[in-house]
């Protein structure tokens, strides 16, 4: 009986602090804890980035591999995104197949890497329609503490910035890689995503983990550097009003504003 009181006790006390213009960690609604990024961490990959939001902490890498083109678009170079939720990151986190939450996170943001335009894949291409660059994105959840997808997009845009990869020539219809000369990744634009909870009748920035476990809607949108939409995720079993959601874009395209400060300068 405790189990079942204890959780409502803990939304209404929640709900109750941010009707009030308050949240229990100090911050305003509108305000994201403290961000750190650092690259270049893992010295395999080559590309990497670690980013920290609060306590929820990513781990990304990347990883070149020349391969054949999909079918359908033999003139442009792959993007693979993977994501992991480490068992160690939080206690529902568990080994095995990836979950549902797993692919959801590897597939948004993929979407905003991908829609938002991050790299020109067409430069990925080494012999049209036989041979590119394949960018393997992966991601590993090393510390779960809400909000995952804006650290996600932080972090992987982060470790594509850090991305070098071999040059190649064409010899006898051979690709020859040369390892000695490497090139940083095509990179085009720099969207990044931010999360709002709607908790009660508030929208609430970068929702912590006490948050994300009470909320009755979420919206995830990504945000070009010239505030264009590029991505979009809504979560929760509580529909957005035109107005909430026309709010939530504008406080997005505010706030993705700062986060964009947080990533290493070109």
């Amino acid at each position: 009986m405790v189990q079942s009181i204890v959780p409502e006790i803990i939304k209404e006390s929640v709900v109750n602090l941010i009707q009030n213009k308050e949240r229990a960690d100090g911050r305003d609604l509108d305000q994201y804890r403290e961000i750190s990024l650092e690259t270049g961490i893992l010295k395999k990959a080559e590309g990497s980035a670690r980013v920290k939001i609060g306590k929820t902490q990513i781990v990304v890498g990347t990883k070149p591999q020349i391969g054949e083109p999909f079918p359908d678009t033999p003139n442009v170079g792959v993007l693979i995104t993977n994501s992991e939720l480490l068992p160690m990151a939080a206690p529902n986190f568990e080994p095995g197949p990836p979950d549902e939450r797993s692919v959801e996170l590897a597939r948004v943001t993929d979407r905003c890497i991908r829609e938002g335009g991050v790299i020109d894949l067409e430069k990925l291409t080494i012999i049209p329609g036989k041979k590119v660059w394949m960018i393997f994105l992966d991601m590993h959840i090393v510390d779960y503490d809400g909000n995952l997808f804006d650290a996600a997009v932080l972090g992987s845009l982060a470790a594509i910035m850090n991305t070098k990869i071999p040059t190649t020539t064409i010899e006898d219809e051979e690709v020859v890689v040369n390892h000695e000369k490497m090139v940083p990744l095509p990179v085009k634009e720099q969207p990044l995503m931010c999360t709002l909870a709607k908790i009660g009748k508030e929208l609430v920035v970068d929702p912590s983990l006490e948050e994300d476990d009470i909320l009755d809607a979420r919206i995830s949108i990504g945000i070009r550097a010239d505030g264009s939409i590029c991505a979009m995720q809504k979560g929760g079993s509580v529909p957005l009003t035109r107005e909430e959601a026309l709010k939530a874009i504008t406080i997005a395209q505010d706030k993705t504003k700062e986060l964009r400060k947080s990533l290493p300068k070109a």
